[in-house]
C-alpha cells in the first residue's frame, strides 16, 4: 500500500475507494474518535487553573476504529486526512493526528466540497497542512459549550428539576417563551373592511376600501362602519388606471438554513430529516453507471457558485429553454460569518436531472435532490416577467384599490413554478373615468391576531438573522429543546412546556447578561475572529469565564430550590415522608431522604421481573416483563447471555404480504401491504425488480 485516505464517513469511504483505485485504502474514523474527558474539577475535561487547557479522550465506541487506523497508518507510505471541508472536519482530522501520530508539519490534509471523481483526485494533487486556526474555533466552541452545560445543567437540576441548559439551545428556548408570553399578553383589536364587487364583460372582481380623501381610513367598530356604508352609492368611477411590467427575480441557490426553511415549508420535512438526507446526497449514491456524491457540501453560508458549474448552466439553460431563459450570477450582500467560503448547495453535475435518476433514488432523496436542482437552476435564469394592474375607484370620496397581475414570460418560473404560488388574478379592460355599478357592498367585523408561533422554518430563520448559532446546528438545537421536554409541538407550531417557561424564566432571571441574543451572536462572531487568527482561544475563554462565574456563584446561592411534591405518605423504611420524583422513564414515588434511604414505592401496575408465562424461542428461559423508556416489554430472563426481545404486534401486521386486489401499473404484479417507517403502504410484490408504490388519494394530494 502507498497512500492512506481517511474521511468521517463510511459511506464516502466507499465512494471514494472507487475513485481512486488499488494504489488508495480509503477508510473512515466515523465521526469524531474523541472528545472532552468528563475528569478534571467539576468533570469538565479542562484544566481551568492551567490556561483551561482540554483534556481529551478516545470515545468507547471508537477504541476498535482507532486501532484499526493506526495499523493502516503504520503500514502507508503516505496519509491523507479527507474530512469535511469545516471547522468540525478539521478539528477530526487534527484529533485524528494526534492520536495517529500523523505529523502535523506536513501537507496532509486535503478538502473537497463534492464527491466526485474530479473533485476528489484535484484535492489530493493539492493538500495543506492542518489549519490550526480552524481547529482552535471549534475547540473554543466546544469547551464554552462544555463549560455552560455542564455547569448550567447541575444548577438547574439540582434547583428546579430542569433537564439540561446550554449556550445556544437556552437563548432559542428563550425565543420560543418570549414570544408565548407576548400572545399571552395579546388584547384583539376591532375593525372593519369593506369591499365592492363588481361584473363587467362577464368578468368579476372585487376592490377594498383602502382611504377616505387620500388618507389611509381604518374602521373600529360597527358604527363607523355604517356610515361609510350608508355614504356609498351604487356608481363608482375608475379615478386612476396603472399598468405596470413587474419583474420577479429568482432566489439564490440554498446555504444550509434556507435549504432547511424550503424543505420544512415544501416538503414538510424537519430540519434533522433534511440533514441526513442531504448528506446522504452528498455522500454518494449508485446511479447504476457510477457512485457519486449528487450535491455539494451541504453545510455553508455562502450563495457563491463555481465558474464552472456557472457555465455549465448557462449553456444548459440556453439549450433546453433558450437564449432568453439565461440570468444573472447571483452575489451576496453578506460580508461576513460566511463560513469557509463554500460554495453554495448545488448539484455537482447540472446534467444530471432529478427525473433521469429517479430510479436509483429513495422517496426523500429524489424530494430534496429536485428541489436543490431547480433551485441552483433557477438561480441562473433570468427573471420572471408580470403584467400588473392596478385600479382606483372613486365613490364620494372613498376610495377602493383593485389590482390584477398575469404572468407575461415565465423566465426562471419554468423550473421553479412548483415551489412557488403563481396564480393570475385578471382584471376586465378597465378605462380611466369609466362608470361601474357595483353589485354589492360588503362589510365585515375582524379582529387583529396574535403573533404566530414559531414553526421550525421561522426558528432556523429567526436564528439565522439574529446570527445565533449556525447552520450546521440548528437541526441539534431543535432537537434538544423538544427532547428534553421544554417545548412541545402544536399545530406544527413550538410551544414552551411548563418546564420550558420554568428553566427560561430562571435563565433569564439570573443569566441574562449571556443568555441572550446579543451577547450569543457576539461569541459567534468570536469564534469566526479565532477561525481567521484574529483572537485566541484563551482569551475568549477566560473573557467568558470572567462574565459567568459570578452569575453562576449568586444563582447558587439566591435561586430558589423547588422541593419535590410530597404524596401525604410515610416511607416504610425510615419514616421519612414520600415524594413525586422524576427519573429517565417517567415519575415514581421515593423517599425524601435519598440518598441516606432508597427506597422507592413499587408502582402496583408495573410487572417488572414478573414471568409472562411463555419461554424464550431461541434459548429456552423463562419470559419476564420488564420496563425501557418506552414503557414495559417482554424479554429472556437471561439478559445478558441472551438478548431476546418479544416484539410488540402493531396495527395493521396481519396485512403485511397480502394483496391489497390491487395489480402493478408497470409489470401487472399483485400489490401487496408493505410497512415502512411511517406505517403501512401499498406496493408491487416483485420488489427490488420492481419498485411500483401505490399512492393513496390523499398522498397523491
Amino acid at each position: 500500500m502507498s497512500s492512506l485516505v481517511i474521511v468521517e464517513s463510511p459511506s464516502k469511504s466507499k465512494t471514494i475507494g472507487k475513485y481512486l483505485g488499488k494504489d488508495y485504502v480509503v477508510t473512515s474514523s466515523k465521526g469524531h474518535i474523541r472528545d472532552l474527558a468528563t475528569s478534571g474539577k467539576g468533570g469538565l475535561g479542562v484544566d481551568v487553573e492551567n490556561g483551561y487547557e482540554p483534556s481529551y479522550t478516545i470515545n468507547k465506541d471508537k477504541k476498535n476504529v482507532v486501532k484499526e487506523l493506526k495499523q493502516y497508518v503504520k503500514d502507508a507510505d503516505k496519509v491523507y486526512l479527507a474530512t469535511d471541508p469545516d471547522r468540525e472536519g478539521e478539528a477530526i482530522s487534527w484529533h485524528l493526528a494526534q492520536v495517529l501520530g500523523i505529523p502535523m508539519d506536513e501537507d496532509n490534509r486535503v478538502v473537497f466540497h463534492e464527491v466526485t471523481k474530479r473533485a476528489v483526485t484535484e484535492a489530493l494533487q493539492h493538500p495543506r497542512q492542518i489549519d490550526q486556526d480552524l481547529v482552535k474555533s471549534q475547540e473554543t466552541r466546544r469547551v464554552l459549550d462544555r463549560i455552560i452545560g455542564f455547569k448550567l445543567s447541575k444548577l438547574l437540576q439540582r434547583k428546579i428539576k430542569s433537564k439540561s441548559a446550554g449556550r445556544v439551545q437556552s437563548v432559542a428556548l428563550r425565543l420560543i417563551c418570549e414570544r408565548e408570553a407576548e400572545i399571552n399578553k395579546f388584547v384583539p383589536e376591532e375593525y372593519w373592511s369593506v369591499q365592492a364587487h363588481f361584473v363587467k364583460d362577464g368578468m368579476e372582481f372585487t376592490a377594498d376600501l383602502s382611504k377616505y380623501k387620500n388618507k389611509k381610513i381604518k374602521l373600529s367598530s360597527q358604527e363607523e362602519t355604517d356610515a361609510v356604508y350608508n355614504a356609498l352609492n351604487k356608481e363608482f368611477v375608475i379615478e386612476t388606471l396603472k399598468k405596470t411590467v413587474k419583474r420577479r427575480n429568482s432566489k439564490a441557490p440554498f446555504i444550509t438554513s434556507t435549504l432547511q426553511q424550503e424543505a420544512s415549508t415544501k416538503l414538510g420535512f424537519k430540519a434533522k430529516r433534511t440533514m441526513q438526507v442531504a448528506q446522504s446526497l452528498y455522500e454518494g449514491v449508485d446511479i447504476g453507471s457510477e457512485t457519486v456524491g449528487l450535491i455539494t457540501y451541504m453545510r455553508t453560508d455562502s450563495i457563491r457558485l463555481a465558474p464552472e458549474f456557472i457555465s455549465a448552466a448557462h449553456d444548459y439553460i440556453e439549450e433546453n429553454y433558450g437564449k432568453q431563459y439565461v440570468g444573472r450570477v447571483k452575489v451576496s450582500n453578506k460580508t461576513e460569518n460566511v463560513q469557509d467560503a463554500h460554495e453554495a448547495i448545488r448539484p455537482t453535475d447540472i446534467t444530471r436531472t432529478p427525473e433521469s435518476i429517479k430510479s436509483h433514488l429513495n422517496t426523500d432523496q429524489y424530494k430534496l435532490y429536485s428541489l436543490i436542482y431547480a433551485r441552483a437552476l433557477a438561480s441562473l435564469m433570468c427573471a420572471a416577467k408580470v403584467d400588473a394592474t392596478s385600479v382606483v375607484l372613486d365613490n364620494n370620496d372613498y376610495k377602493f384599490n383593485a389590482s390584477g397581475s398575469r404572468i407575461q414570460f415565465d423566465g426562471y418560473l419554468k423550473v421553479y413554478g412548483q415551489y412557488e404560488k403563481n396564480k393570475d388574478t385578471f382584471l376586465p379592460e378597465l378605462v380611466e373615468g369609466e362608470h361601474l355599478e357595483s353589485q354589492k357592498v360588503d362589510k365585515e367585523q375582524h379582529f387583529t391576531n396574535p403573533p404566530a408561533r414559531y414553526s421550525e422554518a421561522k426558528l432556523i430563520k429567526e436564528l439565522e438573522e439574529l446570527g445565533i448559532g449556525r447552520p450546521s446546528t440548528y437541526a441539534t438545537i431543535i432537537d434538544t429543546i423538544v427532547a428534553r421536554e421544554y417545548v412541545e409541538m402544536v399545530d406544527k407550531t413550538f410551544k414552551p412546556t411548563e418546564s420550558g417557561m420554568l428553566t427560561n424564566e430562571k435563565l433569564v432571571e439570573y443569566f441574562d447578561p449571556i443568555i441572550n441574543v446579543e451577547y450569543t451572536a457576539q461569541m459567534e462572531n468570536e469564534l469566526d475572529e479565532i477561525a481567521n487568527g484574529e483572537d485566541t482561544y484563551l482569551n475568549a475563554i477566560t473573557t467568558f469565564e470572567n462574565k459567568f462565574e459570578p452569575l453562576l456563584d449568586k444563582a447558587n446561592k439566591e435561586m430558589e430550590k423547588i422541593e419535590p411534591k410530597k404524596t401525604g405518605e410515610k416511607c416504610p423504611e425510615c419514616g421519612g415522608d414520600l415524594v413525586i420524583r422524576k427519573g429517565r422513564y417517567g415519575e415514581f414515588v421515593a423517599c425524601s431522604n435519598y440518598p441516606e434511604c432508597k427506597y422507592i414505592k413499587k408502582d402496583p401496575n408495573d410487572r417488572t421481573g414478573q414471568p409472562t408465562g411463555e419461554t424464550c424461542p431461541k434459548c429456552g428461559s423463562p419470559m419476564v416483563y420488564k420496563r425501557g423508556r418506552y414503557g414495559e416489554f417482554e424479554a429472556c430472563s437471561n439478559y445478558p447471555t441472551c438478548k431476546y426481545i418479544k416484539k410488540k404486534p402493531r396495527e395493521g401486521d396481519e396485512l403485511i404480504g397480502k394483496p391489497t386486489g390491487d395489480k402493478c401499473p408497470n409489470c401487472g404484479a399483485d400489490v401487496v401491504w408493505k410497512r415502512g417507517r411511517f406505517g403501512l403502504f401499498k406496493a408491487c410484490s416483485n420488489y427490488p425488480e420492481c419498485k411500483t408504490i401505490i399512492k393513496t388519494p390523499k398522498e397523491k394530494k
